[in-house]
């Protein structure tokens, strides 16, 4: 319990880490990029570009997605877990902030988020 406890702590801390990732650089841009359509939230934690959309966030999902990638694979690591584990947990959280017409992936299909 004390484990599960401690996971979900630092899952906490990940979630503001991710949300706040590059805040000076890439926050706008992502926010941006989600709004326009041009990137969106996958249910394996990652980002991608979303059907019908230009590649023209790939980089920025790149970068992204390679600091998401290095934080999910610490906390796996430090609770034992699946990575991809860590993946689809922090992307029900990442999924909770997005606002309504975020694209997302929802069990391999994607779709505008509702609300």
């Amino acid at each position: 319990m004390k484990t599960l406890h401690k996971f979900f702590l630092r899952s906490a801390v990940v979630v503001s880490m991710v949300a706040g990732m590059g805040s000076q650089a890439w926050a706008l841009d992502l926010d941006t990029a989600r709004a326009k359509g041009l990137a969106g939230e996958m249910d394996n934690g990652l980002l991608a570009v979303p059907p019908g959309a230009s590649a023209s966030a790939q980089e920025l999902i790149n970068s992204i997605n390679n600091g998401r990638r290095a934080e999910y694979a610490k906390i796996a690591a430090q609770n034992n877990l699946p990575l991809e584990a860590v993946g689809t947990m922090m992307s029900q959280k990442i999924f909770t902030k997005l606002p309504a017409g975020t694209w997302v992936q929802v069990q391999g299909t994607w779709k505008k988020k509702a609300q």
